[in-house]
């Protein structure tokens, strides 16, 4: 006698199979597979049988299920088949093909990138600074007093509620800073780092020299040049950062937002520097004019893919 499992079954795979497109093959699977489809109907009369019926019971069930659900799967892999092969008859072999052509990174962002990889490798963490900032971070904290000619409207632009922009060359510029901070540090920690990321980026052979400068934020301040035979300038020392051991009065200032002597200028010390990607990617891939980067020009941007 056939068990009331095998007729459902029959009926299922009878349906499957003749199923006309995916709409009605997902009509046959909630139909018996669905949360209250008639094979799954059966997982809950589980319960009310007879003891000796439930092991019996219980493996015809999954089998049925077994043969419904791989009887749907083949079904709509036949739908996809067809619907590919389809797609396929549609196309035009003897049509010449359509390029796609690859992106590049940016020329300032593979500076970016590698300045970075060099600083991550000497120890440096990376802390991202925001587009728009206050007088108290870009000057007060700096040593910058009020008279200070940086802080005229001819050198920074400033917005409605005295936030500022701190740029007059460009519509934007790209900058790294960095910022060293313990005990006992010097000009020589100073030279060696930026002495050492300098011949990272321009070649072992570059030059690196500091010529005596003024930044209210560090005493002594320094110019950084940099002469190498990598750079079409050749022998020619080209300016390339601003540096300096961090002014007493800096951390002076850093104590008195904070209300306390955490940064006792008596015991810490530390150094600065200034790195101007878009100058930096202007010396080493040769690039005469600023504006370039911010043209979108596809023949400039080809040169770097």
């Amino acid at each position: 006698m056939t068990h009331p499992l095998e007729q459902v079954r029959d009926e299922a795979l009878r349906e499957i199979e003749s199923a006309t497109d995916e709409q009605s093959l997902e009509a046959a699977r909630v139909k018996y597979l669905g949360r209250s489809g008639s094979i799954s109907s059966w997982g809950e009369q589980m319960k009310t049988l007879p003891k000796e019926e439930k092991p019996v019971v219980g493996k015809l069930l999954n089998e049925v299920r077994n043969a419904v659900t791989a009887a749907i799967e083949s079904r709509a892999q036949q739908f996809r088949a067809q619907k590919e092969s389809g797609a396929l008859a549609k196309i035009d072999i003897s049509l010449p093909g359509t390029p796609h052509e690859l992106g590049a990174l940016h020329p300032l962002t593979q500076m970016w990138e590698r300045s970075i990889e060099i600083f991550r490798r000497m120890g440096f963490a990376l802390a991202d600074g925001p587009d728009v900032e206050d007088e108290w971070h870009c000057f007060d904290a700096l040593n910058t007093p009020a008279e200070h000619p940086a802080r005229n409207e001819q050198d920074t632009f400033y917005l409605p509620d005295g936030r500022l922009l701190d740029a007059t060359h460009s519509p934007q510029f790209h900058q790294i800073e960095g910022l060293y901070v313990d005990e006992n540090v010097s000009v020589a920690d100073l030279k060696g780092a930026l002495e050492f990321f300098m011949r990272e980026l321009f070649g072992p052979g570059t030059g690196v020299q500091f010529r005596p400068h003024y930044f209210p934020f560090t005493e002594p301040s320094l110019e950084v040049y940099v002469k190498s035979k990598a750079l079409k300038s050749g022998e020619q020392w080209i300016e390339v950062a601003g540096s300096g051991v961090v002014h007493p009065a800096v951390f002076e200032a850093v104590n008195k937002a904070r209300g306390d002597k955490a940064y006792d200028p008596e015991k810490w010390s530390g150094y600065a520097f200034g790195l101007g990607m878009d100058r930096l990617a202007m010396i080493l891939f040769d690039i005469p004019d600023i504006r370039f980067f911010v043209q979108n020009d596809l023949r400039f941007l080809r040169q770097f893919a």
